[in-house]
């Protein structure tokens, strides 16, 4: 038994069962426990791989995407670059590496990363060491000084606490973990205030047992609150669905394979997919504009991930040629362990910038 399990059934005994969304962020944010307060999961050693850890070429273009905003910003003297969740820094120092063409936008710019891992944020200082614009931290976006800022934010809301409920003979009852005979299990807590309001057509229907999930609207509402309030845009781009539908997507992941979520807490990593269709109305409700959502596969080849996959590959060897080839399928491909159908990626902007780059209808 894993230290965070012997308290979260510490938790359950005192308090009754708790439920999928406090759980989860027990695993993955318990101050001493936490899977992400407590390791580098990131990469082949770690627990799984992210789009900046497959090539060099998702950060470069987020670059891209970064400057082409930016110009549409007017080019101001003072921006904030944000990213939300950086993991190791690798999407950031890729993303600056690229806009080193852009030489008036790094002197505009600033740097903020939203992190609460120190393990991570160690990793990011190690990475981000020299780089090319000022680099500070955070635990929130709204530690982030006001002004105008691209946001990014690449696997960060699938990792955020997800709650679920199950259809039950008397209604949509909150999904809940508890213990049956000393084993954590879930179970049917009680019903849902004002879950109605959240339920898509479709879940009208739906049969005894079936799971939907949602989750809070803090960070949405933030997100689209600071573009509202002091212009710029956001870049979001997470597996997910891009409509409002019943399914139980919560899953955990160690060492490359998929595992029991009430296995061993605290030890692996827990994601839900990302409701793109819940996300955009939260920062639409809070003054945003959204555009989208696009697979990735759609976002990086309008941004010219190709064409940069041609550049790279003008004088490498073949078995670096090979590795380049490996990438792109990776990131824009549509099988079962490639990326580019299952992620998504949705814009949020200020009402009068316009469209962002790459989501020109």
């Amino acid at each position: 038994m894993t230290p965070l399990e012997t308290a979260i059934r510490a938790r359950i005994q005192a308090q009754g069962p708790v439920t999928v969304a406090a759980y989860m962020a027990m695993c993955l944010a318990d101050p001493q426990h936490g899977y992400y307060v407590t390791r580098d999961p990131f990469g082949a050693r770690g627990d799984f791989v992210t789009a900046p850890e497959v090539s060099q070429m998702f950060g470069e273009l987020i670059g891209v995407w970064i400057a082409a905003v930016w110009r549409q910003m007017g080019a101001p003297p003072a921006v904030h670059i944000v990213e939300l969740g950086p993991g190791r820094g690798t999407l950031t120092s890729d993303a600056l590496r690229a806009l080193k063409v852009v030489p008036a936008l790094l002197a505009a710019a600033r740097v903020h990363l939203i992190e609460i891992s120190p393990v991570l944020t160690a990793k990011q200082q190690e990475t981000l060491r020299g780089a090319a614009a000022p680099v500070s931290w955070h635990a929130s976006l709204d530690d982030v000084p006001s002004g105008p800022a691209i946001v990014v934010a690449n696997e960060f809301f699938d990792a955020l606490p997800v709650h679920q409920a199950v259809k039950t003979a008397g209604g949509w009852r909150e999904r809940c973990v508890g213990v049956d005979g000393g084993t954590l299990i879930f179970t049917a807590g009680e019903e849902v205030a004002g879950l109605e309001a959240r339920l898509p057509s479709s879940a009208r229907n739906a049969p005894e047992g079936a799971i939907f999930e949602w989750r809070d609207d803090d960070h949405a509402t933030a997100l689209g609150g600071r573009i509202a309030r002091d212009g710029g845009a956001a870049l979001v781009i997470d597996y997910g669905h891009a409509r409002s539908a019943v399914g139980d997507t919560l899953q955990a992941v160690g060492r490359h394979a998929f595992a029991d979520p009430l296995a061993t807490p605290g030890e692996l990593d827990l994601t839900a997919h990302v409701d793109f269709e819940a996300l955009i109305r939260a920062v639409n409700s809070s003054g945003g504009k959204a555009f989208g959502p696009i697979t990735q596969a759609e976002l990086l080849r309008r941004l010219g991930v190709d064409a940069r996959a041609a550049k790279l590959k003008e004088k490498a060897l073949p078995e670096t040629a090979a590795r380049i080839d490996a990438a792109l399928a990776r990131l824009t491909g549509t099988g079962r362990n490639e990326m580019g159908a299952l992620f998504k990626a949705a814009a949020f902007a200020h009402p009068a910038l316009g469209a962002p780059a790459a989501f020109e209808r």
